[in-house]
């Protein structure tokens, strides 16, 4: 019923940007909390940063001042502005949402976007 849609994932040198979009799309009620984590190879997946419906953030400490997350609520997206990235940002990264249907608030995942970030 619901889906999650992400993309601008991509190959960057160091210190590069990228912006990465999430769309949810669906029988949406309301959707609360969203947010951006990654996975890297062999690791598990954490949180990057996390944005409430009012706008409040909360940013995982080695992306403070690089990253940025905002939305647009109008269109049920999440985007996250990635500046100054380091080889160490290199990850699949996942947009994550608390999406109410009808009554019911489920979290819900995308399918993941690689970001890679290689010289």
């Amino acid at each position: 019923q619901v889906q999650l849609v992400e993309s601008g994932g991509g190959l960057v040198r160091p210190g590069g940007s990228l912006r990465l979009s999430c769309v949810a799309s669906g029988s949406i009620y309301s959707i609360n909390d969203m947010g951006w984590y990654r996975q890297a190879p062999g690791k598990q997946r954490d949180m990057v940063a996390t944005i409430t419906s009012g706008g409040s953030t909360n940013y995982e400490d080695s992306v403070k001042g690089r990253f940025t997350i905002s939305r647009d609520n109008a269109k049920n997206t999440v985007y996250l502005q990635m500046n100054s990235l380091k080889p160490e940002d290199t990850a699949v990264y996942y947009c994550n949402a608390e999406i109410t249907v009808r009554t019911v608030t489920i979290t819900n995942w995308g399918q993941g976007t690689q970001v890679t970030v290689s010289s």
